[in-house]
């Protein structure tokens, strides 16, 4: 087995990092890290994308940034999911999703 540490990376306006969701959760959180992504659980069910855009918004508000400075730009229809965010370094990103 292959041991991998949550990651950020620098992408070209901002950074990226990959977020595992669980739905239907009690409430929507940070749990931490999960393998090389950030676990979030969500407290709403994987329907018609209403979940993603649950998603960008609660870590729009994690990481004081306004809905438009982030995305998901792989696994839309999926658990696992490439995120990227507009106007923030790695840095600042991992200190406010983990604050």
């Amino acid at each position: 087995m292959i041991k991998r540490d949550f990651k950020i990376t620098k992408a070209e306006e901002g950074s990226a990092f990959a977020v595992y969701v669980v739905p239907k959760s009690k409430k929507t959180e940070v749990v931490g890290k999960y393998g090389d992504a950030l676990r979030v659980n969500l407290a709403f069910p994987m329907v018609d994308g209403k979940a993603n855009d649950i998603l960008l918004t609660f870590l729009a508000q994690k990481l004081k940034i306004e809905t438009h400075q982030i995305e998901v730009a792989a696994g839309r229809n999926t658990a696992e999911k490439m995120v990227v965010v507009i106007g923030l370094t790695p840095g600042e990103t991992e200190e406010r999703l983990l604050a």
